[in-house]
């Protein structure tokens, strides 16, 4: 009777490492932050309280101003809000530019990031699949879920969009150009994918994927990057 063999196995301990990955963008990032008024309204639906209700005008330049992610609050910058209320068309920048020239800064979610790394790792026959992926490395954010996005001051895009049914809207949202963002990057050092692998995994998340709204992964040109 052949006798059995024993395997060994060494499990290795979590060394968790942090690294600064900084990322320069190649196309813009349109951002499209769900804004109070769209949850609200949401809400409304599901829960039947919005029905007859008569549809507001269109501010584009509060929707300009909604859809950015405020790496602040925005409550400190009552420029930006101001202009949001007051005016109705994007004519006159002087007031949200006075609160980008008083520090308003800008962000975006980190899991954008991590998404599109994922995504890219996947569609290049990296990864079985994107569970495997997910705890692999984790982008911290530098405040709340959001990553400080350096750019020009946005400016304002208008965009037709189908909103079902062959219907057509226009949205109005910010336009970064210029754009860049410094990446932490806490990975497991003695885990099955090393840094230069997560780095090639991240690199490629903006290369074939992108973040924002009309990124490459959505059918647009937007929101493409590099590890840099």
């Amino acid at each position: 009777m052949a006798k059995k063999t024993q395997e060994i196995i060494e499990i290795r301990p979590i060394d968790l490492q942090k690294v600064t990955i900084h990322v320069e963008g190649d196309t813009p990032l349109i951002m499209h932050k769900w804004s109070e008024k769209a949850r609200k309204q949401m809400i409304g639906i599901q829960t039947g309280t919005d029905k007859g209700k008569k549809k507001e005008a269109k501010n584009p330049f509060k929707d300009f101003v909604d859809s950015a992610y405020f790496f602040d609050d925005p409550r400190k910058f009552p420029e930006a809000a101001a202009a949001a209320e007051e005016a109705l068309n994007a004519e006159d920048y002087d007031e949200f530019y006075a609160a980008c020239a008083k520090g308003a800064r800008f962000g975006f979610p980190t899991t954008g990031f991590k998404q599109a790394a994922i995504s890219a790792a996947y569609r290049m026959g990296w990864a079985k699949d994107k569970m495997s992926l997910r705890g692999a490395f984790f982008i911290e954010a530098d405040c709340g879920d959001l990553v400080e996005i350096k750019s020009d001051i946005p400016v304002m895009r208008e965009d037709s969009v189908k909103i079902g049914m062959g219907t057509a809207d226009l949205r109005y949202r910010p336009e970064f150009r210029n754009w860049s963002c410094d990446l932490v990057v806490s990975y497991n050092k003695n885990g099955a994918y090393s840094l230069e692998n997560i780095i090639n995994i991240i690199n490629a998340g903006g290369c074939i994927c992108g973040v924002g709204e009309w990124r490459v992964e959505r059918d647009g040109q937007n929101g493409r990057f590099h590890v840099y």
